[in-house]
């Protein structure tokens, strides 16, 4: 058996103090983690290995990942990785691609992807018993989500870090909503994480909104080595179901998360 990648303190830090501050993960809970094959959601795989090792909180941990079917794009090498972990996994395989182009109307397809990624979660949470789908979208994710609904929706909102599915019987949890997309793939690069690059061909193969302020907030940080920071400030209201906000960050590490672990 493969032992997980340790992730450094500073990734550990922000990820506790995001379980923290959003109640994220709840003793007893059954977590079911998307992975796509990323440097995100294989990052949050070392990391909830991590903490299920180390905190006093208990949770099982189960991760799926879903094959869109798409041309150039195979995730059925994590099968073997998840087995060397010795972590339960689940796959499905479903030709996202091939529906949107039969199904699509005036949508793009990443949102037509999502939709249909999600629904194929929520019922293998549903079937397997798992109570908390956890993502993996991290601080710029939120960033660029808020600007993107500013500019081209004219609401202010973002991803939320935790909250409840419209059937109420699933939570969902960002645990990376305090980690910049640089930490991510720093640790994934060291630990030598099984990465597929490219995740999603098709929407790599044309420029997106989301790509597009990617780079806006790229050029944005150069000018502004806070801008992250004041960007989480003005989104953190918006990250909670109601529009309700956390309690404010803690500057320790939490204690019931990474002591001794951490």
């Amino acid at each position: 058996m493969t032992d997980y990648a340790k992730p450094p303190k500073s990734l550990l830090r922000k990820v506790g103090r995001a379980i923290a501050d959003f109640d994220l993960i709840r003793d007893g809970d059954r977590i079911l983690l998307g992975v796509s094959g990323g440097k995100d959601s294989l990052s949050l795989l070392q990391i909830l290995l991590h903490l299920q090792t180390y905190a006093p909180v208990r949770f099982e941990l189960g991760v799926l990942t879903v094959d869109p079917e798409v041309d150039g794009f195979d995730p059925s090498t994590l099968k073997r990785y998840y087995n060397d972990l010795g972590v339960t996994w689940h796959y499905a395989e479903q030709p996202i691609m091939a529906q949107a182009q039969a199904n699509m109307d005036g949508d793009s397809f990443c949102s037509y992807c999502s939709r249909m990624k999600r629904g194929i979660m929520y019922t293998t949470c549903r079937e397997h018993g798992y109570n908390v789908l956890a993502l993996a979208q991290h601080l710029d994710d939120l960033a660029e989500s808020f600007l993107m609904s500013a500019f081209h929706g004219g609401q202010l909102r973002t991803m939320k870090a935790h909250y409840l599915n419209n059937a109420g019987d699933i939570r969902i949890i960002r645990p990376l909503v305090y980690v910049r997309e640089t930490q991510t793939r720093a640790f994934a690069a060291e630990a030598e994480l099984p990465v597929i690059p490219d995740s999603c061909p098709a929407c790599f193969s044309m420029p997106t909104q989301r790509e597009h302020m990617k780079a806006l907030l790229a050029g944005e940080e150069r000018q502004h080595q806070q801008l992250f920071a004041s960007l989480l400030n003005a989104m953190r209201p918006l990250m909670t179901e109601g529009g309700i906000p956390p309690a404010e960050p803690q500057t320790v590490d939490p204690p019931d998360l990474c002591a001794d672990g951490c």
